[in-house]
């Protein structure tokens, strides 16, 4: 009889996100057979897949499912086939239904600069060298979900787009908070990022993260404009520790830190709230991939660690998956987003398999 037992939702999505998805629920089962613990794992249709069954992006049956489940493991939706919908179906709007519904406002998203895969980094060596960020984006609120929004035609004919920046005291106050406690077990360094200097919604972001500061005094604390912060990326990233911002610049924000790593295809994230949390790699579903068995699942993979952090109660075992994931890069493999001359390139399945290889040495 197991000691601790797990509900999984996994929603694959479309594109890439079944095969990536496939190599993760691998290590996921590994752990299970090797610690005593047992997962139930459950498929849900999401994104363009499931529209195609049923007419909707994020049906009843796969928003209950994420509701009764522990976590979610979520894979990449969209693709151009689903480009001309109304914006109410396309695919993209069932991830943001997710993190509505679940309430999830905490995105937590970690930029590693792994030694082997220097070479491949955009930036010089001696910049991306070290670099070990912590970025924490708030999920729920700024433009993606203020009201009003929409497109309108005035008399004349002419359309007229608005979307409405918006943000309360308390959801500012929340994700300060989760960002102040993620610094204590790090370096004690965070950098909050606004635009302060011209946006009022802005100006109480950077009121509110100062006045939580207040609570956390072992932690240092600088106010950055968003502008300033995207140049300090490409030319010191070392300097970060833990980034603290809005939902849209932080969405803009971990896209370029991604790339310090040399590759979209190595970040994983976390997407918290106070009941649930769902997981998934930040890259989209790279349909012009899809099916060739060329993705790099070692995002997903990571974003299992994650959740063995923050779900499932296993620091240990996430431990493991990451360094089982650092080993696979030692030993030279490669999927072609990360290749080098004089690697090993793999493809996706065999990506998954020698990371899997590596963990079961590991938990040995």
């Amino acid at each position: 009889m197991t000691s601790r037992s797990f509900k999984i939702a996994v929603l694959a999505g479309d594109g890439i996100g079944p095969e990536i998805v496939g190599e993760a629920i691998k290590i996921l089962k590994a752990i299970s057979d090797k610690k005593d613990v047992a997962l139930e794992l459950t498929e849900g249709l999401v994104g363009g897949s499931a529209y195609d069954s049923c007419g909707e992006p994020l049906p009843q049956a796969t928003l209950d499912l994420a509701r009764q489940s522990d976590a979610v493991l979520f894979g990449a939706i969209g693709g151009p086939q689903w480009e001309k919908l109304a914006y109410s179906v396309r695919p993209e709007r069932a991830l943001l239904g997710l993190r509505k519904e679940l309430g999830l406002f905490a995105n937590l998203r970690p930029v590693l600069a792994f030694d082997e895969l220097l070479d491949i980094s955009p930036l010089k060596n001696t910049i991306a060298r070290g670099v070990d960020i912590m970025i924490v984006r708030e999920l729920t609120g700024d433009v993606y979900f203020g009201e009003p929004r929409g497109i309108s035609t005035d008399s004349a004919g002419r359309r007229r787009g608005i979307n409405t920046m918006i943000y309360t005291e308390d959801e500012v106050r929340r994700i300060a908070v989760i960002a102040f406690r993620v610094a204590q077990k790090r370096k004690k360094n965070i950098v909050s990022v606004d635009k302060a200097n011209v946006l009022e919604c802005q100006e109480l972001w950077r009121k509110v993260v100062n006045e939580v500061a207040r609570d956390y005094p072992e932690v240092s604390v600088r106010n950055m404009y968003v502008d300033n912060c995207a140049m300090q990326l490409v030319r010191d990233p070392a300097q970060f520790d833990v980034i603290v911002s809005t939902n849209l610049f932080a969405d803009i924000l971990s896209d370029e830190a991604a790339m310090l790593t040399g590759s979209i295809g190595m970040l994983a994230s976390a997407s918290l709230g106070d009941k649930h949390a769902l997981y998934e790699p930040i890259h989209g579903s790279a349909p012009d991939i899809a099916g060739k068995n060329i993705a790099n699942p070692l995002a997903t993979i990571l974003s299992v660690a994650l959740m063995l952090r923050y779900s499932l109660a296993m620091p240990e075992e996430a431990l493991l998956v990451e360094k089982a994931v650092n080993e696979v890069l030692q030993d030279g493999f490669r999927t072609k987003d990360i290749f080098q001359e004089g690697k090993k390139l793999v493809g996706t399945e065999d990506m998954g398999e020698e990371t899997l290889k590596k963990l079961a040495n590991l938990l040995k």
